[in-house]
């Protein structure tokens, strides 16, 4: 996933539910990130993995009833001193409704309470556990305490009901929490609008023109750009599988398609994001009004079929030669309004002598805020997970290192930053 948390420590608590071999692997996607883990378990946890087990993921001893120290740091009022985030994933009913109400009873609640910094739960219980009256308004308690809750997913579950209720993916709750340790005041209740892939023109039902764009790079722009606290639309052609689930995505084919979704994206983004309601005024809904981003890092179709066919044409009917007509796709960027939103588009080049220069011209004749220029190579393809950009404005001509797609992503962030200054 490429995103670094050096230097950050995170709590996870472990309850006792049956999901919680899935902590395994949520502790190793923090450990891979760089981030240091301890990890502390309830009684009950303990009769579904050993403490060995966390021990010899994160080399850092488990809190637990048998293992406390007031000797050492090993106690639940200092191991959470230094920490920058408590997860509690798998989050029980139990535990929830003791964390609703201020119980702690046992060493994981007594270290959840004890903690002032940002705490995130992923709950996984039996349906009928989670849609109880009393376990639903637990969550909205914590939810409006700051508490972020990460949604469980909706499948077949270990006591063989099917329903919300398993322990969302170690991949989103990593994403979730990153999001929390990785936002930015700038980005955050900020409006964007990101356009991704390369737009598939219609020539049958069955057959179309494209070209080679994967949509990684908007793919990494748009979860960057979640991670760091913005409210992100992402306008695509391409798989987006692998990104954030919570971020909202439009799926879209044609150019023409696209242009619509952008124009209607843009006119919601400028009306700003409303805030949500603190627990001491649940009344105070304000609207945050910062000034939207487009990232235009679609790959936009010159040319459309200007007669698309319905169903196949079969080759008996076409012949030896087959001659297409086409028609120029709508310019996307000269026709959405620019005013009142910062743009920053994407220009992919094969000329090495005169890229540069058309990607100046481009952000001349298209009036748009900053330029991002790839020079497409055998060493910077298409379709790969790295890429090497010049970021380019008015006034100022950066170069970006070659680097893996989500890290270049952040880079064009902090530097698109700028732009409102």
């Amino acid at each position: 996933m490429n995103i670094d948390l050096t230097g950050k420590k995170i709590v996870i608590g472990v309850t006792g539910s049956i999901s919680v071999y899935k902590a395994c692997d949520i502790a190793r996607l923090f450990i891979k990130a760089g981030a240091n883990v301890q990890v502390v378990m309830s009684e009950a946890a303990k009769r579904f993995v050993t403490p060995l087990t966390f021990e010899a993921l994160t080399r850092n001893i488990v809190l637990h009833e048998g293992s406390e120290s007031w000797a050492s740091n090993l106690n639940h009022i200092e191991i959470t001193k230094d920490c920058d985030l408590l997860l509690i994933a798998p989050a029980t009913a139990n535990t929830i409704n003791k964390m609703a109400k201020g119980i702690c009873d046992n060493i994981l609640l007594e270290t959840i309470i004890a903690f002032n910094k940002p705490i995130a739960i992923a709950p996984a219980a039996n349906t009928n556990m989670l849609e109880n009256h009393q376990t639903k308004n637990s969550l909205k308690m914590l939810a409006v305490s700051d508490i972020t809750i990460i949604e469980p997913q909706n499948k077949l579950l270990a006591c063989g009901d099917t329903g919300s209720g398993a322990l969302a993916e170690p991949s989103e709750i990593f994403w979730e929490c990153s999001k929390i340790l990785l936002k930015d005041s700038f980005w955050e209740n900020r409006r964007v609008v990101v356009t991704g892939g390369g737009t598939r023109e219609k020539i049958d039902d069955v057959r179309f023109i494209s070209n080679y764009s994967s949509g990684k790079m908007a793919n990494s722009i748009a979860t960057a750009l979640h991670l760091k606290g913005a409210d992100v639309c992402l306008i695509t052609t391409a798989k987006h599988d692998s990104i954030p689930k919570n971020i909202y995505t439009i799926d879209v084919e044609s150019a023409t398609e696209m242009m619509d979704f952008t124009i209607d994206a843009i006119r919601v983004a400028k009306k700003g994001v409303m805030s949500k309601p603190s627990i001491s005024n649940p009344d105070s809904i304000a609207l945050i009004q910062k000034e939207p981003y487009l990232f235009m890092v679609a790959a936009i179709a010159d040319f459309t079929p200007t007669y698309p066919q319905v169903g196949k044409i079969k080759k008996s009917d076409i012949g030896e030669h087959w001659e297409i007509k086409l028609k120029q796709n709508p310019d996307i960027l000269n026709s959405i309004d620019k005013n009142g939103i910062k743009t920053v588009a994407f220009k992919a080049e094969m000329n090495k002598e005169n890229g540069l220069k058309n990607a100046y011209s481009l952000m001349k004749q298209k009036s748009v805020d900053a330029v991002c220029y790839n020079h497409i190579s055998e060493e910077n393809n298409f379709g790969s997970d790295e890429n090497k950009i010049v970021w380019i404005t008015d006034n100022e001509e950066v170069n970006f290192d070659k680097k893996d797609k989500l890290s270049l992503a952040f880079d064009v962030l902090e530097t698109s930053k700028k732009l409102s200054k």
